[in-house]
């Protein structure tokens, strides 16, 4: 009997599961200057995320001083919070259901 049929069949694999890209806040500190224009693109091109295909999220750790704007699919509100403050925007990316 072939071995994939004598081994226990454990678990579930979720197909439809959403894969979240997470990024802080110090981290886009640290390596954008004031008045970049950051988008899931250019943070994959600098390798600071792996794939530019996932939606990313903006985590609120650490602090920010430069204004920035930045697209993202998702913020926390303490991030959102923190990039309005120190004058940046935080842009929000809408996906159209035709493109998923």
């Amino acid at each position: 009997m072939p071995l994939q049929r004598r081994l226990p069949k454990r678990g579930f694999t979720n197909i439809f599961k959403k894969e979240w890209l997470e990024i802080s806040l110090a981290t886009i500190e640290e390596n954008f200057n004031v008045g970049d224009e950051i988008n899931p693109d250019i943070l994959h091109s600098r390798g600071l995320i792996r794939k530019a295909k996932h939606d990313l999220v903006v985590l609120g750790n650490g602090e920010i001083t430069k204004a920035l704007n930045i697209s993202a699919h998702r913020f926390t509100k303490t991030a959102k919070e923190k990039i309005e403050k120190a004058g940046g925007t935080a842009n929000a990316i809408v996906k159209s259901a035709q493109s998923e």
